[in-house]
């Protein structure tokens, strides 16, 4: 008989995986090859391979015994070391641990039969879009109605117990004032059966890229168990005044050409509010200035700052005296805008 793949190989992770990385890794795959969704009739082999490596990667005893003896490592008795298994292996003669068979799994696992525990799907972080699928449907019925007699396969969904309701994940898109304010709203989502509506609680300062959780509000749990919770991800739409970077804000500040060359002191808008800005004397298109902490507030730590861009802005029309000005100041300036400094 062959020797089954190395389950590591199986799962698609290195030997120094994390158990968290095992878990992300099986939840992948088995939404993948579950027969109730992949109908390939390859899918239920390559599915009992897959839950088999996780039900030994997973117990950090049972795969602790893994990397010491390797596929064989169930018919090793309790006690022995590796040194004493490899002479037992090569010559001594094999035992198999008393009151156990070869190749048992979990207690209660009959062999060859695939269990999910409820903690196998219990804290994903899959990402269903807009949540426009029925969770539900996917995930929360697939393991707990039996298989036997349904032209299944024998051994799916016997002995399975309550199984939480997947999580899930939908986009929430904010203003840049929305998320620098923070505050109520009211969000509806689309959805298989329906529109669903919740009152989202948005803290101040909610950068893009952040998740906000509504606990218990994901797929419906089976069996009793308690749903999954949903995850908003926060995406910052676009504005046309303000640019957003992390926590930092950028708006642009229009400057007349003697308020550029001479400073001044002027008021520019931020999503905070109006703040006073001292422009420096000799100030060129494109120099940003600084006004610290005016930016996304940050609950858990420092705020981002405001940046205020300059752009020189020359009147389109001049009046007579303008003009006159304008020529004065040519005529006596040796300034050349194009000489490299």
């Amino acid at each position: 008989m062959a020797e089954p793949r190395d389950f590591y190989e199986v799962l698609g992770v290195p030997r120094t995986a994390s158990q968290k990385e095992i878990q992300r890794s099986y939840r992948k795959l088995a939404r993948t090859y579950h027969p109730d969704v992949n109908k390939d009739p390859a899918a239920e082999g390559r599915f009992k391979e897959i839950s088999e490596a996780y039900d030994v990667l997973s117990d950090p005893e049972q795969r602790r015994r893994y990397d010491t003896f390797g596929p064989q490592f169930r018919q090793v008795p309790e006690g022995m070391d590796a040194e004493t298994w490899q002479r037992v292996r090569s010559g001594a003669g094999r035992r198999e641990p008393s009151g156990q068979r070869a190749g048992a799994g979990r207690p209660g696992q009959r062999e060859g039969e695939s269990v999910f525990f409820s903690s196998d799907f219990g804290d994903g972080d899959f990402s269903f879009g807009s949540g426009d699928i029925n969770i539900e449907d996917l995930l929360g019925g697939m393991f707990s109605r039996s298989r036997a007699g349904a032209g299944g396969g024998p051994g799916f969904g016997r002995g399975v117990g309550p199984t939480p309701g997947a999580d899930q994940e939908a986009e929430l898109t904010l203003s840049v004032e929305e998320a620098f304010a923070g505050g109520r709203r009211t969000v509806t989502l689309s959805a298989r059966g329906g529109p669903r509506t919740f009152e989202v609680n948005i803290p101040a300062g909610v950068a893009d890229g952040q998740r906000i959780r509504l606990a218990g509000q994901g797929g419906q749990g089976s069996g009793g168990a308690a749903p999954g919770d949903l995850y908003l991800n926060v995406r910052l739409a676009p504005h046309p005044r303000y640019r957003v970077e992390g926590r930092d804000i950028t708006v642009e500040l229009r400057l007349a050409p003697w308020e550029a060359a001479l400073g001044a002191s002027v008021t520019i808008e931020g999503p905070g509010g109006e703040a006073k800005l001292r422009v420096p004397p000799g100030t060129s298109s494109g120099r940003r200035l600084r006004l610290k902490g005016r930016g996304l507030p940050n609950p858990k730590g420092k705020p981002g700052d405001l940046y205020a861009e300059a752009k020189i802005v020359v009147p389109p029309r001049l009046e007579p005296k303008e003009r006159e000005l304008f020529e004065q100041l040519a005529s006596v300036s040796s300034f050349d805008p194009r000489r490299r400094r």
